[in-house]
C-alpha cells in the first residue's frame, strides 16, 4: 500500500441494458476470469425472474425514489435496489491495538464500502445457496433480502449486534 497518496478510483460504465452504475459494480463483482457476458447474462436473467415473482414485496418506496426512465427496468431493477438498501450496514467493527491489548471498535460504515459489502453478502449468499442454476440462486437472494431474511441480511444482522456488543470500546475510535 501506497504511503504518498491513495489510489484513484476507477471509472467504471453504466450497464447496457438499465444504464445503472450500481448494477453494473454489481455485474463486475459476479464475474468470474473476465467472462462479462456470462455475468450479464445471469443478472438480467435474475432480474426477469423477479420481474415474474414480485407480487409479495412493497416497492412503493423505491418506486418512488426512481425516476421514470429508470422504471422501464420493472420490477425487477427496484427489488434489487431494494434489497441492496436491506443488506447494507450501518456499523461494522475494526481492530484496533491499544497497549497491547486489540479491541474491536465499532466505527460507522462509510456509504461506497457498506454498498461493497452488501453487493459481496449477496453474491457470496447466492452462490451458497441449493437451487439448480445462478440466475435462480440470485433471483432468491435477492428476493429474500427484500424481504429482510435470507443468509445476506442475516451477515448484516451479525456485523450490527458484534458493534453493539463492543459499544464500550467506542472511546478507542480513531
Amino acid at each position: 500500500m501506497s504511503r504518498r497518496h491513495r489510489a484513484e478510483k476507477r471509472e467504471i460504465l453504466p450497464d447496457p441494458r438499465f444504464g445503472d452504475l450500481i448494477l453494473s459494480k454489481f455485474i463486475n463483482n459476479l464475474m468470474y476470469d473476465g467472462k462479462k457476458s456470462t455475468a450479464e447474462s445471469i443478472v438480467y436473467g435474475a432480474l426477469e425472474i423477479l420481474d415474474k415473482k414480485t407480487d409479495n414485496v412493497d416497492l412503493a418506496e423505491e418506486a418512488a425514489e426512481t425516476d421514470v426512465s429508470e422504471l422501464a427496468g420493472g420490477k425487477g431493477l427496484l427489488v434489487f435496489r431494494k434489497s441492496l438498501k436491506k443488506v447494507r450496514p450501518h456499523l461494522e467493527v475494526r481492530s484496533r491495538r491499544v497497549g497491547g491489548a486489540t479491541y474491536q471498535v465499532p466505527v460507522e460504515v462509510r456509504a461506497d464500502r457498506a454498498q461493497a459489502l452488501a453487493i459481496r453478502w449477496i453474491i457470496d449468499a447466492a452462490r451458497k445457496r441449493n437451487e439448480n442454476t445462478m440466475m435462480e440462486r440470485l433471483a432468491a437472494e435477492l428476493l429474500d433480502a427484500a424481504n429482510e431474511r435470507g443468509t445476506a441480511t442475516k451477515k448484516r444482522d451479525d456485523t450490527h449486534k458484534m458493534a453493539e456488543a463492543n459499544k464500550a470500546f467506542a472511546h478507542y475510535r480513531w
